[in-house]
């Protein structure tokens, strides 16, 4: 199931809450017409409007729903409809208290704001199916619904008795008896071996520093509980509404300490599965005061390809801000034209949709300052109104882009699971392992060079990709060793690094130094890895250049791999820090050391000219101009995109055509600072 239902346009619209409204009837009058004007064809229904829907148990209040779906019907819209359960009704938390979450101290919660409910719980999951089923019923067949959104940003845990019991069956499951959990999570350590199942509790905070093996598997269990309630709530979806699809929307963090990244707690490589479609909530930290506009758009673009890969589709941006946001110490508008300019990255890497939170300013409560496209002067002469209604209006202009593809050569490996463990373990340097941010830094020489990356899973099939890249896969299992051994062994280039394959699957360490069968694709084995203070650095000479390192320093020996670059100093002066191993047709390296993106640039660059990879561009690189495509069976089409506050200049390679104006374009190109040109040429 595909984005074609969606008419060949691009969804543009978000988050509408007339539930907030329904006193101000002047207000939902005016929402239409101020849609229409902003070129809004989508708006999400009742992500928290289950009080408004259900004010009291087992009564329904539909009639304000109907108007509304109606009335978007009526102006040629389409509609999200959310299912309420991310904000359950006061009565229900009152009436039926078990349904609020348990904390790790085993304290209940009172009812609170919003996504505080437990997954286990058997009469919240028998209310969510009731008023499931009733929107289904009452909206399935409606011509304006779309797509179903199912509950909001699903994420925590909780450590009430039906979830330890779910635990204890999901560990049963897994390990079959107590012998082989004991083994698996080495609790002969500290005296902490199990002799009954009702021994085996949660994760405890006071016992932190325990029994990584239990971490890492409840992390799993975690995970494997949200898509159970997940799928719990798309049972009655499913069965009234089969032709519809279904998403929810996925998340990215880091604001507070200035990295843009993946949500890290639940693995979204297995809840994609159970999605028609990824969407996902975009909110990087657009003008902030400690990077570059191009290095926040680097990082942004990364999680965009991260989303996308997840099913190797296009994916939905089901929330960003036409302005600011209200969680940031300071909340930074974005300036004039960069609405624009990041919406079209969104597109660009393979968003189908850009779609806001919020569509009006809530009038008070937690998110009354957050961004909107109608905000509290309730005026379309504003900046953000006027931004938003041409961005929908260019949206039009190109909607033939709708439902392409995106061609890659290029893929980096990331593991949901080898993160936890390796956030999770003891030793070496806890601040400094930044495994999904090293990514990003392999990642920002592709991005600056306009060379398409996909961030896969180790479980995903990389064979027929020309570079894949898999540094720090810390946790690798016999499946992922033989996997990589094929795909180099067939011709593929693979590139490996410190911190990669140190434990097996539930976080035991490999005896006796690096697995055989790295170590025979590798063409090395691993000595010692050294961490390093914030001051202390090495020297890597490479092709002839020094190159500092930092944080971490893997002690190698060659055995029949050759060596490309030697430490410079320390004890372990001499030896190899940079190796490559001719491995069946293909090539394995291996990066010993971590050092600044000033080597990835000079490595990468050489590989890439030894593979061809820059083949599809139409411009010569600018690190400040990205550059990204997409393609359909006719056409091939790119997004030049100024991420800079200056006038950029570039020379074209190919000839193209600007597919708004659909004129030639000339081969020396000057865009303004943060502009948007969208080009093309026939296949």
């Amino acid at each position: 199931m595909g984005n074609q239902l969606f008419d060949q346009q691009f969804m543009h619209g978000g988050d509408y809450n007339p539930d907030q409204w329904l006193a101000y009837p002047e207000i939902l009058q005016k929402d239409l017409a101020y849609m229409q004007q902003a070129h809004v064809n989508t708006v999400t229904l009742g992500v928290f409007a289950w009080s408004a829907l259900e004010p009291q148990e087992g009564v329904y209040r539909f009639d304000w729903l109907d108007r509304v779906f109606d009335q978007i019907h009526s102006i040629g819209g389409k509609v999200i409809l959310a299912t309420p359960s991310g904000g359950r009704p006061q009565w229900l938390s009152q009436k039926y208290p078990e349904v609020n979450r348990t904390n790790a101290q085993g304290q209940k919660h009172s009812h609170g704001f919003r996504h505080n409910h437990c997954y286990s719980s058997p009469i919240y999951r028998e209310k969510v199916t009731q008023i499931n089923q009733q929107l289904a019923k009452r909206y399935g067949k409606h011509p304006a619904l779309a797509m179903w959104h199912i509950s909001n940003e699903y994420s925590g845990e909780c450590f009430c008795s039906y979830c330890q019991e779910n635990w204890r069956r999901w560990l049963q499951k897994k390990y079959g008896d107590l012998a082989t959990l004991n083994h698996a999570w080495w609790t002969s350590f500290w005296s902490g071996t199990y002799s009954d199942w009702s021994q085996v509790l949660p994760p405890s905070p006071l016992g932190e520093h325990k029994v990584h093996g239990m971490d890492l598997d409840w992390k799993r269990f975690v995970t494997d509980r949200t898509i159970d309630f997940y799928l719990h709530e798309c049972t009655p979806i499913r069965q009234l509404t089969p032709d519809i699809p279904v998403t929810t929307n996925f998340m990215a963090e880091g604001h507070a300490t200035q990295d843009f990244i993946p949500l890290e707690g639940i693995d979204y490589s297995k809840f994609a599965r159970h999605v028609d479609i990824v969407s996902w909530d975009s909110y990087p930290d657009w003008n902030n005061n400690f990077e570059s506009l191009a290095a926040t758009a680097m990082k942004s673009a990364y999680v965009h390809d991260q989303y996308w890969s997840l099913k190797k589709q296009p994916f939905l941006v089901m929330e960003c801000t036409p302005s600011f946001v209200n969680w940031h110490s300071i909340n930074k508008a974005k300036k004039p034209g960069v609405h624009q300019l990041s919406a079209m990255q969104q597109i660009a890497h393979g968003s189908d949709s850009t779609l806001y939170f919020q569509w009006r300013q809530s009038r008070g409560n937690s998110e009354k300052f957050h961004g909107a496209v109608v905000g509290h002067d309730d005026s379309t002469e504003n900046r953000v109104f006027k931004e938003v209604a041409a961005y929908g209006k260019r949206l039009e202009k190109i909607k033939e882009i709708q439902g392409t593809t995106r061609k890659k050569a290029v893929a980096i490996l990331f593991d949901w699971e080898s993160n936890w463990a390796l956030k999770r373990g003891g030793g070496f340097g806890r601040p400094t392992r930044r495994y999904p941010q090293t990514l990003q830094e392999h990642y920002r020489y592709f991005w600056e060079q306009d060379i398409a990356v996909d961030i896969l899973t180790p479980e995903q099939d990389f064979s027929d990709y020309q570079l894949v890249i898999a540094p720090m896969l810390y946790l690798m299992t016999a499946e992922t060793m033989a996997k990589l051994c094929q795909y180099t062994e067939a011709g593929g280039t693979l590139i490996s690094s410190y911190f990669s394959g140190m434990v097996n699957e539930t976080d035991l360490l490999y005896l006796g130094g690096l697995p055989q069968p790295l170590r025979g694709l590798l063409g090395i084995n691993v000595l010692e890895l050294e961490t390093l203070f914030d001051t202390e650095h090495n020297q890597v000479v490479f092709q002839g250049q020094p190159f500092e390192t930092r944080d971490y320093s893997a002690i190698i020996e060659a055995e029949t791999a050759e060596v490309l670059g030697e430490y410079q100093a320390d004890f372990y002066q001499g030896t190899p820090a940079i190796t490559k191993n001719a491995f069946g047709a293909g090539t394995a390296y291996y990066l010993a050391a971590r050092t600044n993106y000033d080597f990835f640039e000079q490595f990468y660059a050489s590989l890439a000219r030894e593979l061809s990879l820059a083949e599809e561009r139409i411009a010569h690189a600018n690190p400040e101009v990205s550059i990204q495509g997409r393609i359909s069976p006719e056409r091939t089409y790119f997004f030049i995109m100024n991420f800079s506050e200056k006038e950029q200049t570039l020379d074209l390679i190919k000839e193209v055509v600007d597919l708004e104006t659909n004129q030639a374009v000339p081969p020396t190109v000057t865009l303004a600072p943060y502009e948007v040109r969208v080009v093309y040429f026939n296949n």
